[in-house]
């Protein structure tokens, strides 16, 4: 047990603890191997685990993402949970750079309580879905069904927000009538007031079989709702279990805005 790593368990996208998508973040000091974030992702067994790294001779950190079966590019609730560890490590810092695996370069910012983050926008295209996957999540019909490629997500929206909190899949089903998605978001218009749209993100294919609050899903999920409501700033409530909410805006065509707030719950020292 040589290697000692400050880590955290964060409540992201809430303003109350034990609410919200829990990630754990892990401050490395040094270099470990892939094998050794993977089971450490595994062992917290939170949805998503960041593993953050100062760049050297950078103000800019390495970002990595583990689920407890593979890595993630890119995660919204990982980086607002690592976002909040450091922002509590540098009470004087106000900016945060990360770069993840695909060399994005993500422009982090306190507001106070808040955290806003700069992120990609990405588009999505028509794609029809599987007769079987529709079972599986229990809907008879859907308004429409669109993939985005960066993510590997299935989009499908519905009618009412009320049938989408009251989803109940059939999980190991829904596993079987898809073999090349990491994903299915659900998505609605709101009728909770002060929000504009709801969603919610099964993937058992890739991590758990609900990630209770997505960052990284409002990328094409932004975009999606802006053409549709004819809105360049929403506000996003995510109805699982565990709940959640963001507020998004996108200021270009390839770049959005994400702002919510996070919840430190647990820090500890994990030994290898």
């Amino acid at each position: 047990m040589n290697t000692r790593i400050e880590t955290y368990i964060v409540d992201s996208f809430t303003d109350k603890p034990f609410k919200g998508n829990p990630a754990g973040v892990c401050i490395l000091n040094e270099s470990i191997l892939n094998e050794q974030m993977q089971l450490i992702a595994k062992e917290l067994g939170v949805s998503e685990t960041a593993f953050i790294i100062q760049i050297e001779g950078q103000k800019k950190y390495s970002i990595r993402y583990f689920s407890p079966k593979m890595e993630i590019p890119l995660c919204g609730h990982a980086t607002l949970a690592a976002s909040a560890v450091l922002f509590e490590r540098g009470p004087e810092m106000e900016k945060i750079h990360f770069e993840n695996i695909q060399g994005l370069n993500l422009i982090i910012k306190k507001y106070g309580h808040s955290i806003e983050m700069e992120f990609p926008v990405y588009d999505t295209v028509p794609q029809k879905a599987p007769t079987e996957l529709l079972k599986a999540l229990g809907l008879k019909e859907i308004s429409n069904s669109v993939f985005n490629k960066e993510t590997n997500i299935l989009l499908l929206e519905i009618e009412s927000s009320e049938l989408l909190k009251n989803l109940s899949p059939d999980f190991e089903r829904l596993k079987r009538s898809h073999h090349s998605i990491n994903g299915v978001l659900v998505t609605s218009i709101s009728q909770r007031e002060g929000y504009d749209f709801e969603s919610r993100y099964f993937w058992p294919w890739s991590g758990t079989n609900e990630d209770p609050v997505t960052g990284g899903t409002h990328t094409f999920l932004s975009k999606y709702w802006s053409t549709r409501l004819n809105k360049m700033k929403m506000n996003s409530y995510q109805c699982s279990e565990r709940t959640g909410f963001m507020e998004v805006e996108l200021i270009s065509d390839t770049a959005l805005r994400i702002k919510s707030e996070a919840q430190i719950v647990l820090k500890g020292e994990l030994r290898l």
